[in-house]
């Protein structure tokens, strides 16, 4: 009987056949499903070509794309983000709050789960305020630990998630002694404090109704995210074109 790895690389596959180029996936797509240390698989090419550009299965990106065309284009479900942001503003925090809040899990929606935090404070530090992108890392540290002088508790949906008995790793544990002393902590406390562990699907927030946020706290490349000198425009070139060659 084929694996549910199989049925997927299969319909993949047939897919992938309707392409005029080959399509390739990276390692890290199948590490864990495939021990990544057998070599996987290669396609017949059948006289194609690798894709080493867009992939016409995604919707195209603009040849200079902003913040937003990568939440409509190529970041999954936002609302989660989005209410967050909502809810920071509601309750009065500052707009680099507000703005921590609608990016915090940018990774989780567009590139990756594990170390979310840093990967989603990597791809941003080149474009907004250090304090940002420092409340963003830490907040995936600071959601496992409560704080009762703002009224945050250990997630209930954690518990579901990961079970009554699971216990942070002590490098996460090291991250969170290093973060509450630091000058910053409120401000990526105030990301959990305003992290939605689950959202109301009825309740629409507009990605419009940031963009003055946004316009004001948020250095927007001319040349395009991905295209600009930043030591992070690869992380959001691969994001752009996911299943590229090289």
């Amino acid at each position: 009987m084929a694996t549910t790895m199989q049925r997927a690389e299969a319909a993949e596959h047939a897919m992938s056949e309707e392409l005029d180029r080959i399509v390739v996936k990276s390692a890290l797509y199948t590490s864990g499903e495939r021990d990544p240390r057998v070599p996987a698989p290669r396609p017949p090419d059948q006289g194609k070509l690798y894709l080493m550009g867009h992939d016409p299965r995604l919707p195209k990106m603009p040849d200079q794309p902003t913040l937003f065309d990568f939440f409509r284009y190529r970041f999954g479900p936002s609302a989660h983000m989005l209410q967050s942001a909502r809810l920071a503003e509601k309750n009065g925090t500052s707009e680099k709050v507000v703005l921590a809040c609608l990016l915090h899990d940018i990774a989780i929606a567009g590139f990756i789960r594990s170390d979310h935090g840093y990967w989603s404070a990597q791809l941003l530090e080149p474009y907004v305020d250090e304090e940002v992108s420092w409340a963003i890392r830490y907040h995936q540290t600071l959601r496992f630990f409560a704080d009762e002088s703002v009224g945050y508790k250990y997630p209930e949906m954690y518990v579901k998630l990961f079970g009554a008995d699971y216990v942070p790793e002590p490098h996460i544990q090291a991250a969170h002694r290093y973060a509450r002393e630091h000058k910053w902590y409120m401000t990526s406390r105030l990301i959990t404090v305003n992290d939605l562990y689950s959202f109301d699907p009825s309740v629409k927030v507009e990605l419009e109704e940031f963009t003055d946020i946004v316009g004001r706290n948020f250095k927007q490349p001319k040349e395009g995210l991905g295209f600009d000198p930043s030591p992070s425009s690869h992380m959001w070139r691969t994001i752009n074109w996911p299943t590229r060659y090289l």
